[in-house]
């Protein structure tokens, strides 16, 4: 096995695609995701080799069949550079194996969208490899990504849960009109009406799992609508959401959360998930698990261009629409209106050709056949008439491009973006007509994936109260000054369709930080010297897992030649799977203890919203 093991190795570094640029040891995570996708260079370096061919295929009559799970399996079982595993089991964090053999295991995925994932994940699926197959050159090539970091994974068993879901303390907060300074002002008080549900709008920075869970109590059973726009796992997803999932890491990070999304909506409440047509099918068979293949109300395509430009180039049909699902809580007393689309000019000219004397258009339609069977006509007047009734496919509303330049590190140019911008990738008018479809002005509507603020910003013209939650920085210095000029009164996208003048306001607020904050400096570090200066905070100041030994880290470790031949990734990887993943953020019923340093007036508020 260990010769077969060095003779795969040498194969594999012959292509550099599966050569880590850092230790020059292979990726085996990368070999095994171009297993999943039974890539063309992967089984070409295979099965140009006698000893790899007659180990890893099957030869059926004259044809030879890649065995992909004996494949795998070698590279579990014979890693081609186990150091990180090493170090990781004699510091404790062995019960974080490579692998969750239990489906009732829980996997967090951080950073640098964290969030849980249940049974079967590694510990580095999720990686952007730096490369890109072209089917120009046939080979790997190296492009640029906006993502620099590993999207970590690690795993905590079901019974080491203890108060992940345990509502979290709120700070920061600010109350935003249309007379607000950058900064907003102070909340005095969280509005609520005569039967206590709160009635504000509310967007919350956070792990939005975890601000989900802290919704519940007030929210459980009031949400009307739900429009998420996640993540497309395509590797090509923008603001910096690590979009590199393996696909049952993907559909395990959408089940968390469409799990609790489930127990907010309201009875007649209506969910929209906007997918492309790299999930669409496995995203369609997890919702009917979770919402009920009869709450299945419909499959929308929102066809959103022409196939013309670079795209057009290659063979294949050029793809120019994504799907939104639409599920119900309960479909029978699902809200839902009757929608019509305007008549288009040429569809005027078209059907309605005849005027009466008084100048009034009409077309003429049949209506059966009389005694004598001839056909029966009536006229049907254009000014009577409310439209084309809805389909489900909807090319009338074209997509909207924000200056790519708002998409690269930093965010420098959201000041000038800002000036021209319509919406971010999804039009306004399309959250309008899903809102227009299952909502009425003041029913509570949900973003969980906020991004840009699409959904916020259509809400708030449209009078329907509003959550949004966004973990990323650029909320901020982005989305809410988006929001803000909204309430100033813009003139941007459905502003004059819905004659938007100005006026309300939102709440700003954001999930008070623990080991989410470590988690962060962890991130930022950029050599292992400055890692290990860290190492004293993350004990004194954070909380680790019980069962790291950090003398044993601290004194031997860090000072062995093949920890620091690691890759810079490998150590800060090793770094986060120490932190209590039950501590990402302050507890609410912990938040009065000074060393969290949470101010009076946010405890105050906090348990305001609690109803405390």
């Amino acid at each position: 096995m260990n010769k077969l093991r060095q003779v795969l190795e040498k194969a594999l570094k012959q292509e550099e695609f599966f050569v880590d640029s850092e230790t020059g040891n292979i990726n085996y995570i990368k070999v095994k995701d171009s297993a999943d996708r039974i890539d063309e260079k992967l089984i070409s370096i295979l099965s140009q080799n006698k000893e790899l061919k007659d180990k890893f295929f099957i030869k059926i009559k004259d044809v030879y069949v890649f065995n992909i799970q004996d494949f795998k399996f070698f590279l579990d079982e014979n890693k081609i550079d186990n150091s990180y595993t090493k170090y990781a089991n004699q510091i404790g964090l062995s019960s974080n194996g490579e692998l969750v053999k239990d489906i009732n295991n829980v996997v967090l995925d951080f950073p640098f969208k964290d969030c849980v994932l249940e049974g079967g994940q590694s510990t580095e699926e999720g990686i952007d490899t730096g490369f890109e197959y072209s089917e120009k050159s046939k080979k790997y090539e190296k492009h640029e990504s906006n993502r620099k970091e590993i999207f970590f994974n690690q795993v905590l068993a079901q019974d080491e849960i203890d108060r992940l879901f345990d509502k979290k303390a709120f700070v920061n907060w600010k109350r935003f009109t249309k007379d607000s300074k950058k900064n907003g002002e102070a909340v005095k008080e969280i509005k609520r009406d005569k039967n206590g549900l709160i009635k504000e709008n509310f967007i919350i920075k956070g792990n939005n799992l975890l601000a989900l869970h802290s919704l519940k109590s007030e929210f459980a059973g009031k949400i009307k609508l739900i429009y998420i726009d996640p993540p497309f796992n395509t590797g090509n997803d923008t603001f910096n959401y690590n979009d590199r999932f393996s696909r049952s890491t993907w559909l395990t990070f959408m089940k968390n959360r469409l799990e609790i999304a489930s127990e907010l909506l309201s009875t007649d409440g209506n969910i929209f998930i906007h997918i492309d047509i790299n999930q669409i099918h496995y995203l369609k068979v997890l919702c009917d698990s979770i919402f009920g293949e009869e709450n299945f109300v419909e499959e929308l395509i929102w066809a959103y261009g022409s196939p013309s430009g670079g795209r057009s180039s290659g063979a294949k049909p050029v793809n120019i629409h994504d799907t939104i699902l639409h599920y119900s809580k309960s479909y029978k007393n699902r809200k839902q209106n009757k929608i019509f689309i305007p008549y288009s000019e040429k569809y005027i000219n078209d059907w309605f050709k005849y005027e009466d004397k008084d100048g009034r258009r009409y077309r003429k339609r049949m209506r059966g056949k009389d005694e004598n069977g001839d056909s029966i006509w009536v006229k049907q007047y254009l000014d009577e008439s409310k439209g084309i009734p809805l389909s489900t496919v909807w090319n009338d509303i074209q997509q909207v491009y924000a200056d790519p330049r708002a998409y690269k590190d930093g965010m420098s140019h959201t000041t000038e973006l800002l000036k021209d911008f319509s919406g971010g990738q999804k039009p306004e008018a399309l959250i309008k007509r899903i809102l227009e479809m299952c909502s009425e002005e003041e029913d509570i509507i949900l973003d969980y994936h906020m991004g840009t603020g699409t959904t916020a910003v259509t809400a708030h013209k449209m009078k329907r109260q509003y959550i949004g939650i966004e973990q990323l920085d650029y909320i901020k210095d982005f989305t809410i000054k988006r929001l803000s000029e909204t309430l100033k009164g813009d003139i941007k996208g459905i502003s004059r369709e819905v004659n938007w003048k100005g006026g309300g306001d939102f709440i700003y607020c954001e999930l008070a930080k623990l080991n989410e904050q470590a988690i962060e400096e962890i991130q930022n570090v950029k050599d292992l010297s400055s890692l290990i200066k860290l190492f004293d905070t993350l004990y004194e100041k954070y909380f680790l897992n019980y069962n790291v030994n950090i003398k044993n880290f601290k004194e031997k470790i860090i000072k062995e030649e093949n920890f620091k031949k690691l890759s810079l990734n490998e150590q800060k990887k090793m770094f986060l799977s120490m932190l209590d993943l039950n501590q990402m953020y302050v507890q609410e019923s912990e938040m009065s203890d000074k060393k969290f340093g949470i101010s009076k007036e946010d405890q105050k508020l906090t348990k305001e919203f609690y109803q405390k």
